[in-house]
């Protein structure tokens, strides 16, 4: 059964939020405020931490920061009223998972708990190689023959999903699945054009590339 806990300073938001998770058959767990959500973390394993962004002292986003500093695997979700798209790329950069924002539905919230913890685990802490590409899933970095790539996070999310599975083919409803999941207004033309932006970014061999399409099927990754 998933562990999650949850960091929101509004105790009757955190109270409705964890009402809902539980009835869903999480153990849940909640603090009010980042000294508290630093102490859990570091003393429990958590599936999937649940983030307000606006904390007494402090934020959620060093909350998140310090989780994958410290190896932390588990899910990370925003759910915050902080709207700006600026925020949802600073937090999803820091290394969360998804964010959602203020108001919400609880169905979608479970939603995309649920889609979260479909994801595969982070297993160990070691890098994932194929060719000269060496991605880390916690530190969320990719280098290429030893220089780091500036991915975003769904080009990330793709290679990493394509370097976890080599030369296994995914349909673009597979990958909009398991990259978008919750992601309404992501079509199979954002597939596309994920792929070709990542190609641009890894792809040095036009002879064997890297990322290849399967006609008729989808995509695959060629070690």
């Amino acid at each position: 059964m998933a562990k999650l806990l949850v960091v929101e300073d509004d105790k009757e938001l955190a109270a409705l939020v964890v009402n809902a998770l539980q009835d869903a058959h999480y153990v849940v767990d909640a603090v009010h405020c980042a000294k508290d959500a630093n102490a859990y973390v570091q003393s429990v394993t958590y599936d999937l931490l649940v983030l307000d962004w606006e904390l007494p002292d402090g934020t959620g986003l060093d909350i998140c920061l310090e989780y994958r500093r410290n190896k932390g695997t588990g899910g990370v979700l925003f759910l915050t009223g902080r709207s700006h798209m600026n925020d949802k790329v600073t937090g999803l950069e820091s290394g969360a998972d998804d964010y959602l924002t203020k108001p919400f539905d609880i169905r979608e919230l479970l939603s995309r708990v649920r889609a979260i913890l479909r994801r595969p685990p982070v297993v160990g802490y070691k890098t994932i190689q194929v060719r000269d590409i060496e991605l880390d899933p916690v530190e969320h970095t990719v280098k290429m023959a030893g220089s780091e790539l500036k991915l975003y996070p769904k080009e990330f999310s793709l290679l990493q999903l394509f370097m976890l599975h080599p030369k296994q083919v995914f349909s673009a409803d597979d990958l909009l699945d398991r990259v978008w999941p919750t992601d309404s207004e992501a079509s199979i033309e954002t597939v596309r054009q994920t792929i070709l932006r990542l190609r641009q970014k890894v792809e040095r061999d036009t002879e064997a590339p890297l990322i290849q399409t399967v006609r008729g099927f989808g995509y695959r990754l060629e070690p």
